[in-house]
């Protein structure tokens, strides 16, 4: 069964709206970091901490990247961006683990997923229902 994790923007974090373009962009700053973590410590650790290719899919109305496995042991995960009801602009990053995810799918999700939600000062809502808080209360 697919469950999701959600970075909400909310009004203390950096930006109140949030673009596919932006995630895209902090999808490729996170595996740039990792590299250089990688390069310091002389291991590929780049690919171990970020085992997926990126590709962009779009269906009907909606767009969303698919973050595809490269290592055994990885299969996908999908990112996109969305709105509360009440809202116009996008103000929420979804990480979905669809079925067919493995564990190391989910460790990675939960790994990315914190480290969009530090990046944006939002309030992450893990794939088990807990919040955690990354913006100043």
């Amino acid at each position: 069964m697919s469950s999701s994790a959600y970075v909400k923007l909310v009004e203390k974090s950096k930006q109140q709206s949030i673009t596919l373009d932006d995630v895209e962009n902090l999808i490729r700053y996170y595996k740039e970091i990792t590299s250089k973590t990688g390069e310091q410590l002389s291991w590929e650790y780049g690919s171990a901490a970020f085992p997926y290719s990126i590709e962009l899919r779009e269906s009907k109305e909606l767009k969303y990247y698919e973050l595809k496995g490269t290592e055994q042991g990885y299969h996908y995960i999908l990112v996109g961006v969305g709105s509360e009801p009440d809202s116009e602009n996008a103000n929420q990053v979804q990480i979905v683990l669809p079925d067919g995810a493995t564990h190391g799918d989910k460790g990675k999700a939960v790994e990315f997923s914190k480290f969009l939600a530090k990046q944006l000062d939002g309030e992450l809502h893990l794939f088990n229902g807990r919040i955690m808080y990354y913006y100043k209360r």
